[in-house]
């Protein structure tokens, strides 16, 4: 095998984030930055010679291109095997299973998650370790380091390889296994759910579902596993040809940019169910017939219930969720005498709980859920997991969920956005708050709302003894509402600031209200803490979840 190696020069922005490194199309057409990037990762690993290795991706704009270098890349760098699903489409939470089932050194996932695609718009590119899941902040610090002294990178002299074709190729000694991209996960799907109960439900009428892939990765798991598998009517699930702009929209499961979905299960006459799943698969909406699930209390739903799910009808280990997601899981922690434990957003720092059992089910307020079956959230698992619950407790959406906050109470909870907000901006807003922090406990503002605590929050890995700082400020009242404030690492232009809004109502007859209307005080401390609508010139979020 002929292998070239090319000189280079650092590029100074290549840290990546909580989900690798994600910026336009045209910055990772430049001259060696996907090279580099690539070269850095494989100079960041050790003992990787003749291992597999999982590529794969969401099938965004240069998708395709980024394999063939990478197929290079790897054949020079001396892995022995690697594994690509079919036109290079992998889903994240398949990508996770592939490494597991495969015993695989690692994984190369291509994706920018729920950012737009297109030639103008995102990719990204992160690695995943051998437990399936997101390398931890030590690898990601080494892999930027390498980043900033990386001065030639190797690759292999081979032709592009067929993507599109099914079959195992050798090439000097380097397996190349092109797969079905969906096959070994839904595999994994049968094995955790009672695929019999729900194909029943499905059939007998009870279940009526529509499923929104968003031009995205899901399309093709969710029509082989609801449609083929399940039964589900065909045209149950639409938007389900992968496209490498998601057809113009944006791969975001939310009320915003899945409108079309949204608008039937609010409509005159819904079906029983609605999901929608981002780019990569996963994220997760989950909807009833007029009624949006918000993602933490989906969470706590699950954890609620989920001896009701064939793989979890012995219990539950534990569990966990982002800093900013809202308490709902806790309450039924403590009612169910589990531990719970509070991470950093960043699916990441699930990993080690996972690894040591010490949890089960996990989420983050950002429409993900997942469970130890992977290392990543999992849209469509999600979606299973809500099927299987209906079929089982034939109550409707709304019906499981009013149960829920007659036993456990509400955590009304809403997330605020400011999108491209000029960095120095958006620093400056955070730099205004931690100013204040030493300040605030005791003190009240608006109408009653005591400060409990105001610090910025700093987590303590359990298992490792890890320490990661600087994760979110965090003001905390006396009733148990909260307000978070954090600057999001997912964007690609300018900086999004997120604000999170929680208040508790034990009251099962007032947990019906507007979450806006119930957090609106909330919203105005919030303002007058941070000035993000003064500083920024803005009026109103960019997005409300």
């Amino acid at each position: 095998m002929q292998i070239t190696t090319y000189d280079t020069t650092p590029y100074d922005d290549q840290k990546p984030g909580t989900s690798g490194l994600r910026k336009k199309v045209k910055v990772f057409q430049q001259p060696g930055y996907l090279e580099n990037f690539v070269q850095s990762i494989f100079n960041s690993l050790e003992d990787f010679h003749g291992k597999i290795l999982v590529v794969g991706g969401d099938g965004r704009y240069f998708n395709r291109q980024a394999i063939q270098t990478i197929i290079k890349m790897t054949a020079a760098a001396g892995f022995g095997e690697l594994i690509i699903g079919q036109g290079g489409l992998l889903s994240t939470p398949a990508v996770s299973h592939l490494i597991r089932k495969y015993a695989a050194f690692g994984g190369i996932v291509l994706s920018a998650s729920h950012n737009p695609g297109g030639p103008d718009e995102d990719f990204g590119i992160k690695y995943n370790v051998s437990n399936g899941g997101p390398a931890p902040e030590k690898f990601t610090d080494a892999l930027y380091a390498n980043t900033r002294i990386i001065n030639n990178y190797r690759i292999a002299a081979i032709d592009d390889i067929d993507l599109d074709t099914l079959g195992e190729l050798d090439i000097d000694g380097l397996k190349i296994r092109i797969i079905d991209s969906v096959a070994d996960y839904a595999e994994l799907m049968a094995n955790i759910f009672d695929f019999d109960l729900i194909r029943q439900s499905i059939a007998a009428g009870l279940i009526t579902l529509k499923f929104d892939a968003m031009h995205a990765i899901t399309g093709p798991y969710a029509k082989h596993i609801l449609e083929e598998v399940l039964g589900a009517a065909p045209g149950s699930v639409f938007n389900a040809v992968p496209l490498e702009d998601f057809g113009g929209g944006h791969p975001d499961p939310n009320l915003a940019h899945a409108h079309e979905l949204a608008d039937l299960l609010l409509g005159d006459h819904p079906p029983v169910f609605g999901a929608a799943s981002d780019g990569d698969g996963d994220r997760n909406m989950v909807m009833g017939a007029h009624i949006f699930v918000t993602p933490s209390d989906s969470l706590a739903i699950m954890a609620a219930n989920a001896k009701l799910i064939p793989a979890y009808a012995q219990g539950i280990s534990g569990v966990a969720r982002s800093m900013p997601t809202s308490q709902a899981v806790d309450r039924v922690a403590v009612k169910l005498n589990l531990p719970c434990y509070e991470t950093p957003t960043g699916w990441k720092f699930f990993g080690n709980l996972l690894d040591a059992g010490k949890i089960t089910l996990c989420g983050e307020e950002s429409f993900g859920s997942g469970s130890d079956h992977v290392r990543e959230k999992d849209g469509l698992w999600a979606v299973l997991f809500w099927l299987n619950l209906i079929a089982r407790k034939r109550q409707s959406v709304a019906d499981i969920v009013h149960e829920h906050w007659q036993t456990y109470g509400r955590d009304i909870y809403c997330r605020h956005d400011y999108e491209a907000v000029d960095s120095d901006t958006a620093n400056a807003i955070v730099e205004r708050l931690r100013s204040q922090l030493a300040t605030l406990s005791g003190e009240t503002l608006g109408g009653g709302y005591t400060v409990k605590y105001a610090d910025e929050f700093c987590y303590h890995d359990p298992v490792d003894g890890s320490v990661s700082s600087n994760q979110g400020i965090r003001i905390g009242f006396t009733n148990g509402s909260r307000i978070v404030f954090r600057l999001s690492g997912t964007g690609t232009v300018g900086a999004t600031l997120r604000i999170y809004l929680e208040c508790y109502e034990r009251d099962a007859s007032k947990c019906h209200q507007d979450a806006q209307i119930a957090l609106a005080e909330l919203i105005a401390i919030a303002e007058q803490l941070s000035e993000i609508k003064k500083r920024s010139g803005r009026n109103e979020p960019s997005v409300i979840t």
